[in-house]
């Protein structure tokens, strides 16, 4: 088996709404978490390849590897082609337990892997080591005969079903060598209960009749999205990554399902982010309401409200997947990390953050959300109205920004400008009858004071651009969101100053762009959401032309299966950072239905 890790773009998600795992192009499950994103791992091979444990099912001998996913889902095919034949593997999370009720008990946690034999003959390595507890625990395997192998977690209970006999393996875990001829399959069931007795599922037609459900389940929600424009493809996919790292039980989005894959490989650049940022959701509240997913999109509102409930007016950066506090960060030391990448972290410190701008994003969300004739309920309004009192008081706080730096705290310029937009929204809300006893003067007095302190210390007359802080002189793109929230038009002269001042600093190609210029390293990445953003914004400024351009080029940083993760090596073009993450598929989603909107505007006003 190979030490070397593959690249991060070579692996691919599946999931069911409530965990997630990552299969690599060789066939090897490298990481997953039981029963939720940020429970301990169970494979964790990604982050240690000599301790992590992984499930591998792939040929004995070389082969060509191709794989997608099946159309508008999340079940991934693989096909190995060898001298002797061709296997097709198909894994999937069912997703039955949205189709069970009524039917039949089924298990909430399971991984389906199935090999079927489409032609000749090929031999297959069955290599099963799991080692939960990120590795610490190399549990004992029971074989129960009929109930197939029972692995003890703690209190917990793993079980394996297969179709072969398996056997135990030299270092532990279980393992086989079937040879599989044309028409012949196999399948593999792995479960997972909290406090057993487990649900232990049969094999056989019930395999077949999982995965159907499945793909049936996945293609339903997919298509009710109602976009219809170029890039159809890329944002169905995208909506569908953005369901696989929701947790349905809640109505939480983790940022992405792993933990300290390196923004620089070989460096400690290195987060966990299986947790749920008040940013991410906001951000998805507009993105899947605006295509047609009414109610995921209210689902993420309604934990966002809950989740900020608990510590308002303060809101923390983030929270788990139940709205509650996130682990304290600590490292796990006994992990080498991504690639020899230390060191990999379970919790983020980011909780501990000021971080302004999620006030904006919040009630930016809510104001979104809401048709005009909708009402908020009296918990709510006090809420809202509270975060306003807050931001009167509080936005001349040096923050952390929307980059989590961990330095000493600045006067960020996004913050500020999402402080604004906070008040502004507060102000529509309230001339709409959505919220009452709203201290409306203060809130219009502050409003306009953050406005003339942005343009006052924000702007640099020599450098003719925004800057990331305040009197300050390095330019950040977050900039570019200016126009999406309505603090500034896309054709302003200071807009269109400040972009070309990024283009010169921050893009070293078409399709890509660094965050800032003052980042805490020098050899960071590109940032994909920031080249999504760069469309967007040239959609608004009225050049669709180079908006396609850009949109187009950044598609070619995704892996064989669309996935994105944070950030991008712009020498290589790997992948960095977690994956797959969240916010750059919710960029990639802005950006596509942003282009389709002032598209269809120029039309109808050529028509008339």
């Amino acid at each position: 088996m190979s030490t070397q890790s593959p690249k991060i773009q070579d692996y691919a998600i599946i999931g069911n709404r409530r965990s997630a795992a990552l299969i690599s192009k060789s066939g090897s499950l490298d990481w997953l978490c039981w029963p939720r994103f940020d429970s301990p791992s169970i494979f964790g091979a990604l982050v240690d390849r000599k301790i992590g444990g992984r499930w591998t099912i792939q040929p004995t001998e070389e082969s060509q590897v191709s794989r997608k996913y099946i159309e508008n889902t999340n079940v991934l095919q693989t096909v190995f082609s060898t001298g002797s034949g061709r296997i097709v593997a198909t894994d999937f999370m069912p997703v039955t337990s949205e189709e069970k009720k009524g039917r039949r008990l089924w298990a909430e946690n399971e991984i389906i892997r199935q090999i079927n034999c489409e032609e000749g003959e090929v031999s297959m390595l069955i290599d099963f080591h799991p080692r939960p507890d990120y590795g610490r625990a190399n549990p004992c395997m029971r074989n129960s005969g009929k109930l197939g192998w029972r692995i003890k977690v703690g209190k917990d209970l793993l079980s394996l079903w297969s179709e072969i006999e398996l056997r135990p393996g030299k270092n532990g875990g279980l393992c086989g060598e079937p040879r599989l001829r044309q028409g012949e399959s196999l399948s593999f069931s792995l479960t997972y209960s909290e406090e057993a007795p487990a649900v232990l599922p049969p094999l056989g037609k019930l395999v077949d009749e999982k995965l159907k459900l499945s793909v049936d389940w996945w293609q339903r929600w997919a298509a009710r999205a109602n976009y219809d424009g170029p890039y159809r493809k890329e944002v169905i996919r995208s909506a569908l990554v953005l369901a696989l790292l929701s947790f349905a039980p809640s109505g939480a989005l983790v940022a992405a399902p792993t933990t300290s894959l390196p923004e620089q490989v070989g460096e400690d650049l290195n987060w966990d982010y299986r947790f749920c940022w008040l940013r991410d959701a906001a951000l998805a509240v507009r993105a899947l309401s605006s295509l047609g997913y009414y109610s995921d999109a209210g689902a993420f509102l309604s934990w966002l409200l809950h989740a900020t409930r608990l510590t308002r007016p303060l809101l923390k950066p983030l929270y788990d997947v139940y709205g509650n506090d996130s682990p304290r960060e600590e490292v796990l030391t006994h992990l080498s990390g991504y690639a020899d990448s230390r060191p990999v972290r379970r919790g983020n410190a980011a909780d501990e953050q000021l971080q302004l701008d999620v006030y904006g994003e919040v009630i930016d969300a809510v104001s979104h959300f809401l048709s005009g004739e909708e009402n908020l309920d009296r918990a709510t309004q006090k809420m809202l109205c509270g975060y306003g009192e807050y931001l009167c008081q509080n936005w001349r706080q040096p923050d952390h920004g929307i980059w989590e730096q961990r330095g000493k705290p600045q006067l960020y310029t996004q913050s500020r400008v999402l402080c604004w937009v906070a008040l502004d929204r507060l102000i529509s809300l309230q001339r709409r009858g959505q919220i009452e006893n709203l201290p409306l003067e203060k809130i219009q007095e502050t409003r306009d004071q953050i406005r003339k302190e942005i343009e006052q210390h924000a702007w640099n007359e020599k450098m003719q651009a925004y800057t990331q802080v305040f009197d300050g002189e390095a330019v950040d793109a977050s900039v570019m969101l200016f126009s999406l929230y309505g603090f500034e038009d896309a054709k302003s002269h200071r807009m269109q100053q400040t972009y070309q001042r990024l283009r010169k600093e921050l893009c070293p190609g078409i399709g890509l762009m660094y965050r800032d210029n003052r980042s805490e390293t020098k050899n960071e990445g590109c940032f994909g959401m920031c080249a999504f953003w760069e469309a967007n914004f040239l959609g608004r400024r009225g050049d669709l032309e180079e908006a396609h351009r850009v949109f187009e080029a950044i598609l070619k940083y995704s892996n064989d299966v669309g996935l994105f993760s944070e950030e991008i090596d712009p020498e290589t073009g790997d992948a960095l950072g977690n994956f797959p993450q969240a916010l750059t598929h919710l960029a990639l989603i802005s950006a596509a239905l942003e282009l389709q909107e002032i598209e269809q505007r120029h039309l109808a006003q050529a028509v008339h």
